[in-house]
Order: structure tokens, then C-alpha cells, then sequence
């Protein structure tokens, strides 16, 4: 792997099922991302672009083709050593926030310590998260008491609670309003343009592509050639 390419995907393909009802969902997928790209995956619903997201975070596995991450051959890799991957290099966003109601927001931030065991500085690393994402004064608030956009920020500074250098991202503004969403699109903008993080996010934001160095289309398990107008446009 070229040292600016940090994800190689080849030939890679997913079924669900077996029988009369097995189902293709992902359809010989090659792509690779290079350090610091800012990549939308843009599709109908079923199109395969969260089953792609969660085999390129080492969630799920494929049936065939190559997956390479960070310098790990995921074909080659035990299940620790992809978790190891995960807890120390990826952050994970997804569109229902998943945050703990019982843990206040510096918890919740600091919940990725408690699977690396690495407590050094851990509050202060928390409450910095908060900070960069605007709410370095809701540590101690409960999800309960934050809008859908504050419990969003609240997940993003868990993602970059391990200082990755990839960050995946389902539907990031799946569950916020157009101008929440906006803003949260724009903070992901300045992420990759200050901090050099590399980010995939699966969106039908239709903005993003205003702010994505790079948008791919699925269609049926498979990366399309698109249209100007359908990139702008996004998935219905």
C-alpha cells in the first residue's frame, strides 16, 4: 500500500442469506482513499453503502476480495488485531448517536478508554473532545437533557476521543434537522481540513457534495458512474 493510501478495497463482495434467499449486497467493490480525503458514499437505501462502511471498520467481513486499512490486511488478521484497529485508529458515527442515558457527556466521551484501558488523562482528554466540538460546558448533562444536534456532537467527540485517523460516519444527520445537519456537515468539513483526519461518511445529505473532496455512488451492491447531477442531487 502506498503510504498516502490508507484504505484499499478490491474485488470485495458480501452476501446476506443462503438459498432462494440469499442476497448480493455488495458486487466486486474496488476503491482505494488517501490520506486526509474527505469521501461520500452517496445511494438508494440497500444499495450496500453501510455494509461497505461496516467492512472497511472491521465490523463485519466479507465473503471474497481484498480489504486493506491503515496498513492491516484485514484477509490476513486476527479478529484482536482488528479490534485493536478500531479502538485506537477509527472513529464511529453513526445516525442514532448511541449514547449511554445513564452516563453523563464526559462519560459517554470517554467510554472508548474502558475497551483500550488506557486511563491516563482520561477526563481531560474527554472534556477536550467536548471542547472541540462546542460544549465544553455540558460535560456533566445527560443525553436526556441535549437536542438531537448537541447528542450528535456528543457522539463525534467520542469518535475523536483516541485522536483517529479515520473516522466513519452512517447518516451523520440522519436524525437532525436540514439546518443542525448543516451545521454538523460543516464541522466535518473544518475536521478534515484542520486536523487532516480522514472521513467516509455515508450521507443523503445532499449538500455534501459541496463539502466532500469526493463522492461515490452505489447502486445495487456496485459503485456507479454518476452524473454531475446526480452527485449534487443525492439519493431520493
Amino acid at each position: 500500500m502506498s503510504d498516502s493510501v490508507v484504505i484499499r478495497l478490491r474485488d470485495v463482495t458480501k452476501s446476506y442469506g443462503s438459498g432462494e434467499g440469499k442476497t448480493q449486497v455488495l458486487r466486486g467493490v474496488s476503491f482505494d482513499v488517501r490520506e486526509a480525503e474527505f469521501l461520500a458514499l452517496v445511494g438508494q437505501s440497500g444499495s450496500g453503502k453501510s455494509t461497505l462502511l461496516n467492512i472497511i471498520g472491521g465490523l463485519d467481513q466479507p465473503d471474497d476480495g481484498e480489504v486493506e486499512v491503515l496498513g492491516l490486511d484485514y484477509n490476513g488478521a486476527s479478529e484482536r488485531e482488528r479490534a485493536r484497529l478500531r479502538n485506537t485508529k477509527i472513529g464511529f458515527v453513526f445516525q442514532a448517536f448511541n449514547l449511554l442515558d445513564h452516563l453523563d457527556c464526559l462519560g459517554n466521551v470517554t467510554l472508548p478508554a474502558w475497551f483500550t484501558r488506557d486511563a491516563k488523562d482520561r477526563d481531560a482528554r474527554g472534556k477536550e473532545s467536548l471542547r472541540r466540538v462546542g460544549l465544553a460546558d455540558f460535560a456533566h448533562r445527560r443525553p436526556s437533557e441535549l437536542s438531537g444536534g448537541q447528542k450528535q456532537r456528543v457522539a463525534i467527540a467520542r469518535a475523536l476521543f483516541s485522536s483517529p485517523q479515520l473516522l466513519l460516519c452512517d447518516e451523520p444527520t440522519g436524525n437532525l434537522d436540514s439546518e443542525t445537519g448543516r451545521e454538523v456537515i460543516e464541522f466535518f468539513r473544518e475536521l478534515n481540513s484542520r486536523d487532516k483526519v480522514t472521513l467516509i461518511i455515508v450521507t443523503h445529505e445532499r449538500r455534501v457534495s459541496t463539502v466532500a473532496k469526493r463522492v461515490l455512488v452505489m447502486r445495487d451492491g456496485a459503485l456507479v458512474d454518476a452524473t454531475a447531477e446526480e452527485i449534487q442531487q443525492g439519493p431520493a
